[in-house]
């Protein structure tokens, strides 16, 4: 088994990643002198809506793609997972990893024209850290985090050892002063060091100009580096036919199609890189009022449906195997093969475990117990037409169970409220997409939404905990990681989530090319003719 010990490059909660083209290498830049051509807009299509693009609290990842043209980090790792020099020239761990020493490039500047030196990047640290913030990534630091600088030199502490602490730092949105002064500043023009600024926005639609005094960039990147676009235009466009439209009449250069759109794109010769979608993922409310509460009740749901006739449907017919509760980029503690056994379906143990539970069959053919039906609050992506005819699929299953279920079509402000203010859900198809166990310790091992934390599934297995805190203090990233399987078999076997399977989020390109990790990124972006 092949296991990947990369270290987490961000936390954003619905990141997708993983690096493919039609062909499924890698894309690169085209060869030959006449490949790529400098100048012209790149524009790119997302969805849905775009809420917020403060960099220190965004957590879409429609969002976060917004933010990432404008802002840069520490630290880059490309699509193989290396790191790479971007605004620090280099880095040291302590031998006891509760310390890390950057030494930052000379000659940054922000959007607004200040300075980029070692105080300010302490001050963005630090703005994490406080917890009055109340910022994503500030979960995910360690205890007793403090940043100093002077100069070009930036000191990172903590009261304990993380195996991750450099990266974790190194992964952090650098923002200028004028930025973290006034965060409501950053939602009209973006005041990072990123090559592309943000100068324009309105309400589907951001407008970027490239720099001319950039030169930064990972591996050698500038201003003058050859096939760069004037500069970007980001459009929400929510209707995926109407972006498949847009790229084969060349109106757009990158935009993500899943569903019959896909077909008459790949017909026309269209490359893409690709992401993971955990689009069969199946998470759980274990809150106490709540039938999930009971893990019989879990299992008996996820076991009590035809599988391979759901997995062909939500995918979409283009069904990717799950080996890991990691998707995302740059795939920490990743693993090829599973650590855990998927559960087969069986509709007849359903039955049993139902029984097992209290929930038994009336002369109706329904279950109940204590005179209160069994029903089942299922939710699930409005957006999404494989998701809609899935559940219809499972509640089809799961009614011959004696089980009734409610369907309810979430959009993204009802996604916000029902699992993060109300709780008023069962099951459904609901992804966590991350990139280190990390940051899946938020959501399985964290504070409660009452509390201000991301778990808002309601988890709270003791067992699972202490694997957590075991990985979190490990003396290297091996170590952290085999704890961390440990963790992931648990939470698969104890039936907090159901991995059904994955499918292939494809970001297409039309008139030029890029990578993706997380998200498009910026610095690979060329234009071709």
């Amino acid at each position: 088994m092949k296991r990947s010990t990369a270290l987490p490059v961000g936390v954003g909660i619905a990141a997708l990643a993983l690096t493919l083209t039609a062909c499924g290498g890698a894309p690169s830049a085209p060869e030959g002198d006449d490949a790529v051509v400098s100048g012209g807009t790149f524009r790119h299509a997302v969805f849905p809506e775009v809420g917020s693009i403060v960099p220190m609290t965004a957590t879409q990842p429609q969002e976060i793609q917004v933010i990432s043209y404008a802002y840069e980090s520490l630290i880059y790792i490309d699509e193989d997972g290396e790191e790479l020099p971007w605004l620090a020239e280099s880095w040291e761990l302590s031998d006891d990893g509760t310390a890390v020493t950057f030494e930052l490039k000379d000659g940054v500047t922000f959007h607004d024209g200040t300075e980029f030196d070692a105080a300010v990047a302490a001050d963005n640290i630090n703005y994490h850290a406080d917890p009055a913030n109340a910022t994503i990534l500030g979960d995910v630091l360690p205890a007793g985090l403090a940043a100093t600088g002077e100069g070009l030199t930036l000191e990172v502490t903590a009261d304990v050892a993380d195996p991750f602490f450099a990266t974790i730092i190194g992964s952090i949105d650098m923002v200028g002063a004028a930025g973290l002064e006034d965060p409501a500043s950053l939602e009209e023009a973006s005041n990072g060091t990123g090559l592309y600024a943000l100068t324009d926005v309105s309400a589907d639609r951001y407008v970027y100009e490239t720099r001319d005094d950039y030169t930064w960039g990972p591996d050698g990147l500038t201003s003058e580096t050859e096939g760069l676009p004037d500069g970007l235009e980001v459009s929400v466009v929510t209707d995926a036919s109407t972006r498949a439209n847009l790229l084969l009449s060349g109106e757009l250069n990158a935009a993500a199609v899943e569903g019959p759109d896909q077909d008459r794109i790949e017909a026309a010769g269209y490359e893409f890189a690709g992401t993971i979608n955990p689009i069969g993922q199946m998470l759980f409310n274990e809150r106490p009022d709540r039938p999930t509460h009971d893990p019989r009740v879990r299992e008996a749901l996820i076991i009590g449906f035809t599988h391979e006739d759901a997995r062909e449907v939500v995918s979409g017919g283009r069904p990717v195997e799950l080996t890991s509760w990691i998707t995302d980029a740059p795939f920490t503690c990743f693993n090829e093969e599973p650590v855990w056994e998927r559960p087969e379906a069986d509709v007849d143990r359903a039955a049993e475990l139902l029984d097992e539970a209290g929930w038994t069959v009336g002369a109706d053919g329904m279950r109940s117990k204590d005179g209160e039906p069994l029903t089942i609050d299922f939710i699930y992506d409005a957006t999404s037409a494989a998701h809609s005819s899935a559940a219809e699929l499972l509640a089809e299953d799961w009614e011959q169970l004696g089980i009734v279920t409610n369907l309810t079509a979430m959009d993204g402000a009802a996604w916000s409220e029902y699992l993060y203010e109300t709780f008023d859900y069962d099951t459904g198809w609901i992804q966590i997409g991350v990139g280190s166990p990390v940051t899946q310790n938020l959501f399985y091992g964290g504070a409660f939404p009452e509390e201000g934390g991301l778990n808002f599934m309601g988890v709270a297995d003791e067992e699972y905990l202490a694997l957590a805190e075991q990985a979190g203090s490990a003396a290297d990233a091996d170590e952290a990681c085999g704890y961390w399987e440990q963790a992931e078999k648990l939470v698969v076997e104890n039936f907090h989530t159901f991995l059904l399977t994955g499918t292939i989020r494809p970001t297409y390109m039309s008139g030029a090319t890029f990578e993706i990790t997380d998200y498009v990124q910026p610095s690979t972006i060329r234009m071709t003719e």
